[in-house]
């Protein structure tokens, strides 16, 4: 049996520089995902032309740059991500080749081998957020997983995490003794799950 060897992490977004290249149905859902979950996130599309569902989705959103034009490694400079939407394998293939030349992180649409990371599900209420990945196996299980998780968690659960915050902040004491009475009190959320 495989395993998912996968270190999932949370990006501020928004200090990051991304690069998307592709304008049409793939690289809408790339940008579509990517602002759904980070709407500051700072994105440059460089796309030969742009279908009108990308052109809705990013019309108005400040900080989304668009490029009118073919690929070339120099809009590579100054990114730090890098997302290959194009409807051509060879230029995906060389938008990944010129990104790991760079060392900058890239992923390939629908291309596993080429990613350095995927884009999978997110489950967003508040200030939690929880990520889904299938390992790049099925996109769409992940996607079902996250409308149940949207669909289970109530929408207080902010309410829990704000309080819960301003717990942590009234305890005095080192870092080993907030630890210990924070997984206390976070303790009792799993023996009411169990109940």
């Amino acid at each position: 049996m495989s395993k998912n060897t996968l270190y999932p992490i949370f990006l501020k977004a928004h200090e990051l520089n991304f690069l998307l290249v592709g304008g049409g149905f793939v690289g809408t859902e790339k940008l579509s995902f990517l602002l759904k979950s980070s709407p500051e996130a700072q994105v440059t599309v460089v796309s030969r032309e742009f279908s009108e569902d990308f052109l809705a989705l990013a019309q108005d959103v400040e900080n989304v740059t668009l490029i009118e034009d073919l690929y070339h490694e120099k809009y590579l400079g100054g990114k730090h991500i890098v997302i290959a939407a194009t409807d051509d394998k060879a230029v995906n293939r060389q938008i990944h080749d010129d990104a790991k030349e760079r060392f900058l992180l890239v992923n390939v649409a629908d291309t596993p081998d080429l990613c350095d990371f995927y884009l999978g599900g997110i489950v967003t209420k508040g200030n939690l957020k929880i990520a889904i990945s299938t390992n790049g196996k099925s996109p769409t299980t992940a996607k079902r997983f996250r409308q149940l998780l949207e669909e289970v968690l109530p929408e207080e659960v902010d309410d829990l995490l704000e309080n819960l915050n301003a717990y942590r902040d009234t305890l005095k004491g080192d870092f080993e003794y907030k630890v210990k009475a924070m997984n206390e009190i976070t303790g009792l959320l799993v023996e009411k799950g169990k109940a």
